[in-house]
């Protein structure tokens, strides 16, 4: 029996979680998983053909251990998506890197620390009036916010504690992904596999299911593949998966986030997607011997 792991965090009961749709297909080729918990340090990783990063939701509270919990796993297995994958996509500057290969992202002004001025000069810069405000180190939206100029003033000492010592980055706040909502493609070792259209409730701009956001499967339009492609030509590595969302915006459709770490990967919208992943894992695999 091979033994694959799934690397994920304490306790995920407030989260919505797939990846047991997994162990069905991963058993018929012989694979046995474990999910370990990236806090547990005396885990040995040398049995297991690979780990395999799913959900570690809370990384983003403890970034320091968290690279080092990776480095751990990568001097003992075969950690996937690469080490060096991870930590280019650990810090939302990625975005940078998109820009100067012609992505189309959003605009972003991005900030070391609080900084009112700057925050308030970005109305003006991005032509809006309301923004976006979160860190460069993130996930599940944890300390993103939504300000108006009047919201900016009233919550401006919240916001520097918050963000105090922090990089982070001040983007326009999208009307679209409230109209439309916000477009996810997911990629298996080079390959699409499904995309689905999340939508975030009512009065709400966070579209993820733990925030009361509403999914479904869609076929993606030519434009949103082109783009994603774009995206994924411009990382540094390849990878066994990979989740791209895409907001409409300035009349294109704009990459808001790669995500390469951690990403739900929604295998509960698609039947065929988790035999897709496990087929993509034995393609990576070999290719990468």
């Amino acid at each position: 029996m091979k033994k694959l792991a799934f690397l994920s965090m304490d306790d995920l009961q407030d989260f919505f979680v797939y990846d047991e749709l997994l162990l069905a297909p991963f058993a018929e080729l012989g694979y046995e998983v474990d999910t370990i918990s990236w806090h547990q340090p005396e885990v040995d990783y040398s049995s297991y053909e690979a780990v395999i990063v799913r959900s570690p939701w809370d990384y983003q509270q403890y970034e320091t251990e968290f690279v080092a919990c990776l480095k751990r796993i990568d001097q003992q297995s075969r950690l996937m998506n690469s080490l060096s994958l991870m930590m280019w996509n650990l810090n939302k500057q990625y975005l940078k890197d998109l820009e100067a290969a012609d992505v189309p992202v959003l605009p972003t002004r991005w900030l070391c620390g609080f900084d009112q001025s700057a925050i308030t000069e970005a109305f003006s810069e991005f032509a809006c009036d309301e923004l976006v405000i979160k860190p460069c180190v993130s996930a599940n939206a944890d300390d993103t916010f939504r300000l108006t100029p009047a919201k900016l003033t009233s919550t401006a000492a919240e916001l520097a504690t918050c963000f105090a010592g922090r990089e982070c980055m001040v983007q326009p706040f999208v009307r679209s992904v409230t109209e439309q909502g916000e477009v996810s493609l997911f990629y298996f070792a080079g390959k699409l596999s499904h995309a689905i259209l999340k939508q975030p409730k009512a009065g709400d701009f966070r579209v993820q299911e733990e925030h009361g956001g509403s999914l479904q499967a869609i076929t993606p339009e030519p434009a949103m593949l082109a783009n994603a492609q774009a995206a994924l030509n411009a990382m540094p590595d390849d990878y066994l998966y990979a989740r791209v969302d895409l907001l409409w915006f300035a009349d294109e459709w704009r990459i808001i986030e790669l995500e390469l770490i951690e990403p739900s990967l929604y295998f509960n919208l698609d039947e065929q997607s988790p035999q897709r992943f496990v087929n993509a894992y034995l393609r990576y695999l070999n290719a990468h011997a």
